[in-house]
């Protein structure tokens, strides 16, 4: 009968500690590996990235909910205003 103190082992006949600092080498050379990709991944200045979205915003379609770029829209043409009904009640 083991004492309750005793350390125990697994299958491999590895102490409980020496699996805990195994896991813990994985988990930090798997935190080293996504910081190493993050490291390496593009980046570009924010003024490119910017003078992007609006070179993009141009060749698009107009976006009714940027009136600032494209001008006040007619309330017929802008499918987000309030659509105008006769009366103040509608019957189903």
């Amino acid at each position: 009968m083991s004492s309750p103190f005793e350390l125990r082992t697994n299958d491999n006949g590895k102490s409980k500690k020496q699996s805990m600092a195994e896991l813990k080498l994985r988990r930090l050379t798997e935190l080293n590996q996504r910081l190493q990709e993050d490291l390496n991944r593009r980046r570009i200045p924010v003024s490119e990235a910017s003078m992007d979205l609006i070179a993009f915003t141009d060749k698009e379609p107009k976006d009714f909910m940027v009136p600032s770029r494209w001008g006040n829209v007619d309330k017929r043409d802008d499918p987000y205003a309030p659509q105008q009904q006769g009366g103040c009640c509608t019957m189903m």
